[in-house]
């Protein structure tokens, strides 16, 4: 135990912790169909984060959108990028304004190299605007 640790303790556990739930992997959702108002991105962004953290799957980092609603894109991170989209998958197809819209699953850091693929969302059943 060092000098530091004595004074203010020890955080091993935290630090292994944090090691072990790495946020790397990232889900980057690009649209251009248009939204109606902010109101749609709130409503989805607030029921992706619910999905994802209910069932552990990252975190949901929030939304860009250009400022005549023209396009956006939606930001989410974990520790696995296909265990992310699979969770989320349902309810990007249902989303009206995502249809045609670009998922790019990056499948570790932000950096040149690492293994990206691109998947088109195709629409389901529509329910929600």
């Amino acid at each position: 135990m060092g000098i530091l640790d004595k004074l203010f303790g020890s955080n091993k556990n935290s630090v292994s912790k944090t090691n072990e739930q790495k946020i790397e992997h990232a889900v980057i959702i690009y649209f251009n169909n248009g939204i109606k108002g902010m109101d749609e991105i709130y409503e989805l962004s607030d029921e992706l984060r619910t999905i994802i953290e209910k069932n552990n799957l990252g975190e949901f980092d929030g939304h860009e959108v250009a400022i005549d609603n023209s396009d956006g894109s939606l930001y989410m991170y974990g520790p696995n990028a296909e265990l992310l989209f699979k969770g989320i998958k349902s309810t990007l197809e249902k989303t009206r304004f995502l249809n045609g819209a670009e998922a790019v699953l990056r499948f570790g850091p932000p950096e040149e190299g690492v293994k990206e693929i691109t998947v088109e969302i195709k629409p389901a059943a529509y329910s929600m605007t």
